[in-house]
């Protein structure tokens, strides 16, 4: 039996991280929101209206989608690098915004392990 010490985290440090974890999953659950809004443009457009039948605002759905996707990365990013993630932490998480619904899953993963490594509440 080992007598390890609980490892502390600076203040600082932990405020960084839950800043990030803010973001992140505000910006994991608007791109969810946005790719199911894609998804529901692509079925009308493609299987339901047809490719010429449809608004001329469902052009602005993918541009929009692509703008909260990249901010999604960059929170990604931002979180990974404060909390030291693996590269490979990184890549699946990114890629969880591209698949519907998956961006929840995983947003709820990554914030409980994230809250449980750095004592956040």
């Amino acid at each position: 039996m080992t007598n390890e010490q609980p490892t502390t985290i600076h203040p600082e440090r932990r405020a960084r991280v839950q800043s990030s974890l803010r973001f992140y999953s505000v910006a994991a659950v608007v791109t969810g929101i946005w790719l199911l809004i894609l998804v529901v443009e692509m079925i009308l457009k493609y299987l339901v209206l047809g490719a010429d039948n449809t608004p001329e605002w469902f052009s602005y759905i993918g541009p929009a989608h692509g703008l909260v996707f990249m901010v999604y990365v960059i929170s990604c990013l931002d979180l990974g690098t404060k909390a030291r993630w693996e590269p490979a932490k990184w890549v699946t998480t990114m890629l969880a915004g591209v698949v519907p619904f998956l961006s929840f899953v995983v947003e709820k993963k990554r914030r409980d392990e994230v809250k449980a490594a750095f004592q956040l509440d």
